[in-house]
């Protein structure tokens, strides 16, 4: 391999761990215990060091999806070179530090998916249509089926004829039956990806749709009865305990899900050398996060947790479950989402089912949407013009 080859290469890799740091400082960092950190339940810079393991754990045993969708599944009929991966990347990681710098949640998934699409189609690669209508329904469904679970949450919680000893283990229970379902690396047979409810049948020895149901009823009863028993034996720390837990889940499946915009674009490189396992990218990336998470993400999780609503235990547990949910089916999907869109949306809907249009700022709100759409619609136009002028070069 020449060595202008070579370097390109390397270059391309520390753009990918920049981006990774990035996406560790800002959304993937931030979002998941803006809520908590809203509720008094944890202090910032302890959520930014719990967030950061929690997300390099996703990104190693969730990441290949997403990963894979960015690297392979965008623009169809070429493969981006080096240069093309390095100029998407710094195009999405430098969107995105503009909005960490002030304050602002640039969506990272908009401005990597629009600097890929940008620089594929720059190099005459052609449209992945269906891809863009899923990626687009799940963007635009996020904010009303995310605002609309959490708004109905946050309205059930304080509820007198609905007891919390009843609605929380409730709501703890859903979010253990899908944990139970959600796969992970390494779980499946011959090491390849599976879920706890597939693990289980497999050891047991029963197989079928009706013993994975009950595996998962099993897995959902188990963890209502424990978090019924903690709120009978000490509500507010029960609360607290939950919503911290939830925080995690959703840090979890930041990393599963935004490892793959930094290290997706690196896949077709990985296809020329041939030499680099995925697993080890993926620990890069996730790497990468982590240092972000630890050195960057206090200033964002301030931002989300006192500009956008004011948020007590319940209402922080309302925005979050909705959020872990969202964020799984996009895994599932490979579907690259914005953390920032997702939990943003939860806790507006949280905050308005009790505070009303007084809990929210409209302003911050109007600047936020604008800073989302306006992130794709840039990135593309750059990675598409950048290109443009390299091949001229």
């Amino acid at each position: 391999m020449e060595l202008a080859t070579v370097a390109l290469f390397l270059v391309a890799g520390f753009a990918s761990l920049f981006m990774a740091w990035v996406i560790g400082a800002g959304s993937s960092g931030a979002t998941p215990f803006a809520p908590a950190v809203g509720a008094n339940a944890i202090p910032t810079m302890r959520a930014a060091f719990v967030v950061g393991l929690f997300g390099f754990a996703g990104a190693v045993t969730q990441g290949s999806n997403v990963s894979e969708a960015v690297g392979r599944g965008l623009v169809g009929g070429v493969s981006l070179p080096a240069v093309g991966v390095i100029v998407a990347l710094l195009i999405g990681a430098t969107l995105m530090a503009v909005g960490i710098r002030t304050g602002y949640p640039i969506a990272t998934a908009f401005t990597v998916t629009g600097a890929v699409i940008g620089v594929g189609l720059a190099l005459g690669g052609t449209p992945v249509w269906p891809k863009y209508q899923q990626i687009g329904a799940v963007w635009a469904l996020t904010p009303f089926v995310g605002g609309g679970i959490a708004y109905g949450i946050a309205r059930l919680l304080p509820r007198s004829d609905v007891p919390e000893r009843s609605s929380v283990p409730l709501l703890a229970g859903l979010v253990g039956g899908v944990l139970a379902n959600v796969e992970f690396t390494f779980l499946g047979p011959d090491g390849g990806p599976g879920s706890l409810v597939a693990l289980g049948q497999r050891t047991l020895g029963i197989d079928g749709t009706t013993a994975g149901l009950g595996l998962s009823l099993a897995v959902a009863l188990f963890v209502a009865g424990i978090v019924r028993w903690d709120v009978g034996r000490d509500e507010t720390g029960a609360l607290r305990r939950v919503l911290l837990a939830l925080g995690s889940l959703v840090a979890f499946s930041a990393g599963g899900s935004q490892v793959g915009l930094a290290v997706g674009p690196l896949l077709p490189l990985l296809d020329e050398v041939g030499a680099v396992s995925p697993v080890v990218v993926l620990l890069g990336g996730g790497l990468g996060m982590l240092v972000g998470s630890w050195t960057g993400a206090p200033r964002m999780i301030k931002s989300l947790s006192q500009d956008y609503s004011s948020l007590g235990p319940r209402r922080s547990i309302a925005a979050l479950v909705p959020s872990f949910l969202i964020a799984q089916v996009a895994v599932l999907l490979g579907v690259p989402v914005s953390f920032n869109e997702i939990v943003v949306s939860a806790i507006i809907g949280s905050g308005a089912a009790v505070g009303g249009g007084g809990a929210i700022s409209a302003r911050k709100i109007l600047y936020t949407v604008g800073a989302w759409v306006g992130s794709f619609v840039l990135a593309f136009v750059l990675g598409y013009g950048t290109l443009a002028v390299v091949q001229l070069a």
